[in-house]
């Protein structure tokens, strides 16, 4: 009589990084025009949420829209360059 022991795979999930979406101030865009592409790039985002991240870029120099993973983080950065904004992502630590 032989006895086998299976070795048990673990399977460990990592989690993927966040990236954070930032939305720059500018000199050129107005606070109409940003409103309205923040509303047409981040679906989930609101009418009131678009005007505050807005109005925190124009006091502040920058303002984060959104975090998340990075496709739709590289998506939104990219869809916002191409509507004229100022738009970066970065690793949100």
């Amino acid at each position: 009589m032989s006895v086998e022991t299976l070795d048990k795979q673990e399977t460990i999930r990592k989690i993927a990084p966040r990236y954070r979406v930032l939305l720059h101030n500018d000199d050129f865009n107005s606070m109409e025009h940003v409103v309205e592409v923040l509303l047409k790039t981040v679906n989930s985002l609101t009418q009131p949420q678009a005007v505050s991240i807005m109005m925190e870029a124009h006091a502040n120099g920058i303002a984060l829209v959104t975090v998340c993973d990075l496709e739709p983080a590289e998506f939104y950065c990219e869809t916002m360059k191409m509507n004229g904004l100022t738009s970066t992502i970065e690793p949100d630590e």
